[in-house]
């Protein structure tokens, strides 16, 4: 039997993963649903096929309107209730015939003498007849091309086969994702953004900042060491939406900093979305502030395991602080380094949810990082068509990324010396 744990691990971890990997290589969208499509040819469709080398009188022989009296318009007349003298009257007068247009077609119904009177019921019987292949839903592929065969009678089969790819409205299997992500202009800004905000934030703040403020409470007293670190624990607790609210009145127009800058003489606007450096500044510590609590909480805990002994020695010896730092501390820190900065690389490239709380992105998409644009991608953004596929194709890139820098951490780490047996025990 499989032990929790790998259950766990299964469902919550490998299921994401491996549906995350299988939309990515889907169009799925808002537009396309999440079943099965139906076949829809619309202007829309046209005029892109046309930008990609469908011929102009293609395109025209498919937005005409035709109507056809035959044996299977005249059965669907029936199944739909239509009048039985009323279709009587159309087999007997117009049966073979052909109309180019709604118009004529529609005169030569109200002229049968069991022509219903209102002109509703006439324009929904001529629909029946209708053979136009343009803004009409088509449930099979076959429905579809029968319809353009008699559309464009002399339209070589590669052109319908191309209408009939373009014209579905659900999902299908692709690459295209990659190939736009790989393409479009936005991925290179994003990636730099990206790259910027994570290496910026983990040196700085979540190993940094992190491990010189556990190494200095350290040395404290016990007393203000407690004190010191639950004040440290302030941004890792507080709420997400009130530290982002918190940053909102130290940084905007009226805000703590604003007013400050104005009494001492400096610039004063709107620091989080007025400039881009201001920006950055304030993204990156908002962000900054919460992984160093973080690794306060892991580094102190590792500190406490070094044997005072090593300590005490090295000050019998004369030792200074740093260099008690530099020679026992430090190369006893190498795990807990290791597992901060391996967690918070991935934290980061995984967190959105406070630069979207704050600066969104901006100003412009100066600030946009690659988990914010899968999120909004896949899930949030104001064209309304929702492009899930697309989204997860950047969710993908971020889990591969994520477990390639996973590899390169352990061999920096040189992860194979930190599993190995102690040579002494104490």
């Amino acid at each position: 039997m499989l032990s929790p744990a790998l259950i766990l691990l299964a469902c919550f971890y490998f299921a994401p993963v491996a549906l995350t990997t299988a939309f990515a290589f889907t169009d799925m969208s808002t537009a396309t649903g999440i079943g099965t499509g139906a076949y829809v040819i619309t202007p829309n469709t046209l005029r892109g096929l046309q930008d990609e080398g469908l011929p102009e009188d293609v395109a025209a022989q498919v937005m005409a309107e035709t109507y056809i009296v035959d044996r299977a318009g005249l059965d669907a007349a029936v199944a739909a209730g239509m009048d039985e003298g009323f279709v009587a009257d159309i087999s007997a007068r117009l049966t073979g015939r052909a109309y180019d247009s709604a118009r004529d077609f529609i005169r030569a119904l109200r002229e049968l003498p069991n022509a219903p009177r209102s002109p509703r019921a006439i324009t929904a019987a001529a629909e029946i007849f209708g053979r136009s292949a343009l803004n009409r839903r088509f449930e099979t592929r076959e429905e579809l091309a029968e319809a353009l065969a008699i559309a464009t009678p002399e339209g070589a089969i590669e052109t319908r086969e191309q209408l009939l790819d373009a014209s579905y409205t659900g999902a299908v299997f692709t690459t295209e994702n990659f190939r736009r992500l790989a393409t479009q202009r936005e991925t290179g800004r994003v990636l730099l953004n990206t790259l910027f905000y994570v290496s910026a934030t983990l040196a700085i703040f979540n190993v940094g900042l992190a491990l010189f403020l556990a190494i200095t409470l350290f040395y404290l007293p016990k007393g203000l060491m407690g004190v010191f670190g639950t004040l440290w624990l302030l941004p890792r607790i507080t709420p997400l939406v009130l530290y982002a609210i918190l940053w909102k009145w130290f940084t905007w127009e009226g805000g703590f900093l604003p007013i400050l800058a104005e009494q001492v003489g400096l610039p004063s606007f709107n620091y989080m979305k007025g400039s881009v450096v201001t920006a950055w500044i304030t993204m990156i510590s908002l962000n900054g502030f919460i992984g160093a609590s973080f690794g306060l909480i892991l580094f102190s805990g590792a500190l406490r395991t070094i044997p005072m002994q090593q300590l005490w020695a090295s000050e019998v010896d004369g030792a200074t602080r740093w260099q008690q730092v530099r020679r026992i501390i430090l190369p006893q820190m190498r795990w807990p380094i290791l597992f901060v900065t391996t967690y918070q690389t991935m934290s980061l490239l995984a967190s959105y949810a406070e630069i979207w709380l704050t600066t969104n992105g901006g100003p412009g998409r100066t600030t946009t990082v690659w988990a914010l644009e899968a999120f909004r991608t896949a899930l949030f953004n104001y064209s309304g068509n929702l492009e899930y596929g697309l989204g997860s194709a950047m969710a993908l890139m971020l889990v591969i990324v994520g477990f390639a820098l996973s590899l390169v951490y352990l061999r920096l780490f040189r992860f194979d010396e930190l599993v190995t047996r102690p040579r002494i025990e104490f």
